[in-house]
């Protein structure tokens, strides 16, 4: 039997053996770190037995599949708590997700806050008892009696729900046992690092119409140190929560009325009006035109794309002089019947069309966040229309241009490359060109990625970019999809330089994704504090007292006159108040005036980045101001003030 291992080295052993006892014969340091094993790609516990010749690779906690199998035998561990705690629970599912895990639970007792503690503190019990874990199979009917006799009714329907010829498997801890297919760690004792976070509700198997859970969330780590880091950056994450900053700011608000439809407040249109100036600024210099299509269509448009079929519960529809139409929850076919409003031949092309669109889509009331999950949002979609050939070319245009939106916002990101999935439409030749038109592109750039097998979109493949923000949280935002199905379901043509009528390659990108989205990741990512360029008032002018307002409102005429975004402190408040409030409101320039200031033209500068900048003539400021913000510069923070 020859293991073929990660780094291409080969292990070759007479019989079968475990992962276990691979990762053991390879290295103990590494047996000890082992928290499952990736076979010919696919995730699978340390117990399987590998009898034939494959890839093999270990997987430890610092790997995605064995953070996975660390977390999800946490989640266990919590379980098997509560479970001792209250017998009478009964057990949902249990998962891992990103960064952490889950349990769902259903309680006769109103599980709160405080017994998180409780829970946790039977988890150290179950931790310390070194619990080996075991797994074993049972066949469909005894596995249905089993969990009956248990009284487990979620279970006892999970099965119920598997194919017939599914291997139904468990696994044990102690006293605990629990439906799982894996994996697992091969005991309870190197989950040390853990912490219980928040409760939830969520309803059984996701559907409104089932019985609310309770949903208990939590975290594990390999390492203490990472679990105290995490935390750490979880407490920062709550300081940066833009609900409540975009209520302390005035950008935006949620209401009853309108439940996943956000209501942007002056300076929230401030802020997006600004970001969609740049918007347009940028897509003008490459080379894009800007168009509007309706934000409501009839039914035939959205059976030729697909959506209807696809689509349609997540679509809002209704019925106009007794034909179904359905509000947009996609800009591109509009962008489609756009291309088709007159010929087009090959010297047209690539034509780029970008559209701010305003998309409503249905989501579930227990899924929406604020700006970051809405029933309707703005997209700033851009299709592109192009031949074969030009593919490399707009690719590396529009990452390019997506590279400079982030690198302005001070985001890192990596790349992702998305292949052609099971259910892909199209021929092998079409999706051959296309994946290597983008594998190129990102070549040529020098970009590195990630290859994400068979995670493509059904029309084509495509390349996502995932930004870090500033505490080191990802965000999937700006993506760009190759895309043969529209032009063809839509029968789009181009006359090409032989005369004849050829079909349209089309490209999807966007590089916000959506507005108010990227608004929500940008309050988060900046607490607040944005750049002068992006802030909705960028000045404050603060008069000590009354007696200097006169001139204070001179100052601010000056500075609107220049097109700066300035406000006047009226309020008779003492000077320490005023600095206060301007702080609060995360104001990047103060200008305190008084009688100096008055009598020799000045202004007394305090900023967000220095502090005491001081006195400076008023038109310097004004330059100064006036070339920081055309440059649309990002200044650091030097110091830091106390904000209370």
């Amino acid at each position: 039997m020859i293991i073929t291992l990660k780094d291409g080295s080969v292990k070759e052993y007479a019989g079968p053996m475990s992962v276990l006892d691979i990762a053991s014969d390879i290295s103990e340091g590494l047996a000890r770190m082992a928290c499952a094993g990736e076979l010919d790609g696919e995730v699978v516990d340390l117990r399987t037995v590998v009898d034939k010749d494959c890839h093999l690779n270990i997987l430890t906690f610092d790997s995605e599949g064995g953070a996975g199998a660390f977390r999800h035998t946490t989640s266990h561990i919590m379980a098997q708590a509560i479970k001792r705690l209250w017998p009478e629970v009964k057990l949902a599912i249990g998962p891992s997700i990103v960064d952490g895990f889950y349990y769902d639970i259903d309680s006769p007792r109103a599980i709160v806050a405080e017994d998180l503690e409780k829970i946790e503190a039977e988890m150290k019990k179950i931790v310390k008892e070194a619990l080996p874990i075991t797994r074993f199979t049972k066949p469909r009917e005894e596995a249905i009696a089993y969990f009956k006799e248990k009284e487990e009714p979620y279970k006892v329907e999970l099965i119920e729900d598997l194919p017939e010829d599914a291997e139904i498997s468990f696994y044990q801890q102690g006293e605990f046992v629990d439906l799982c297919a894996g994996p697992h760690l091969m005991s309870t004792k190197p989950v040390k690092a853990f912490k219980l976070t928040s409760l939830a509700g969520a309803y059984w198997r996701g559907s409104e119409k089932n019985k609310m859970l309770t949903r208990i969330y939590g975290t594990a780590f390999a390492k203490k140190a990472d679990l105290d880091a995490y935390i750490t950056r979880m407490e920062e994450a709550k300081k940066r929560d833009h609900r409540k900053l975009g209520k302390q700011l005035g950008l935006f608000m949620m209401r009853d009325e309108g439940p996943g439809f956000p209501f942007f407040l002056p300076n929230g249109m401030i802020l997006k009006n600004t970001l969609l100036d740049y918007w347009r600024e940028i897509h003008r210099k490459a080379g894009y035109v800007e168009i509007s299509t309706p934000i409501m269509l009839n039914r035939q448009l959205w059976e030729t794309s697909g959506h209807w079929d696809h689509y349609r519960e997540n679509m809002y529809t209704t019925v106009i002089d007794d034909t179904d139409f359905a509000i947009k929850p996609m800009n591109c076919p509009g962008g489609i019947l756009v291309y088709q409003s007159e010929p087009r031949s090959y010297r047209d092309l690539p034509l780029r069309m970008g559209e701010i669109g305003l998309v409503h889509r249905h989501e579930k009331s227990g899924q929406l966040h604020g700006l970051m999950r809405v029933r309707c949002f703005n997209q700033d979609d851009a299709h592109i229309f192009m031949m074969p050939e030009q593919i490399k070319d707009e690719i590396k245009g529009v990452v390019k241009l997506i590279d400079s939106v982030y690198q302005l916002f001070g985001f890192k990101y990596h790349v992702e490359l998305s292949t052609r999935p099971e259910n892909s439409m199209g021929s092998d030749e079409d999706w051959e060109m296309a994946t290597e038109g983008l594998r190129s592109a990102l070549d040529d750039l020098g970009l590195d990625y990630v290859v994400n097998e068979g995670d493509g979109a059904f029309y084509g493949p495509k390349i996502d970019f995932h930004l870090e923000d500033s505490i080191g949280r990802t965000w999937q935002c700006g993506t760009i999809q190759l895309d043969f199905q529209l032009p063809l379901r839509f029968n789009c043509e181009y006359i090409g330089q032989d005369g004849e009528k050829h079909r349209p390659i089309m490209i999807h990108r966007v590089a916000f994704g959506s507005i108010e989205r990227f608004i929500g990741i940008l309050i988060e990512h900046y607490a607040g504090a944005f750049p002068t360029w992006l802030a909705p008032v960028q000045v404050k002018v603060l008069p000590i007292s009354d007696k200097y307002m006169d001139y204070g409102r001179k100052v601010l005429e000056k500075l609107n006159e220049a097109g700066i975004r300035a406000e006047l402190d009226t309020k008779a408040e003492k000077i320490g108040y005023k600095i206060r409030e301007a702080r609060l409101q995360k104001i990047p320039y103060m200008l305190i005036v008084g009688a100096k200031e008055e009598e020799e033209g000045l202004v007394s500068v305090r900023s967000r980045f220095l502090g005491d900048e001081g006195q400076k003539p008023l038109d310097a400021f004004l330059s100064d101001v006036k070339q920081e913000i055309a440059g649309r510069v990002s200044r650091k923070v030097e110091v830091q003030e106390e904000t209370k």
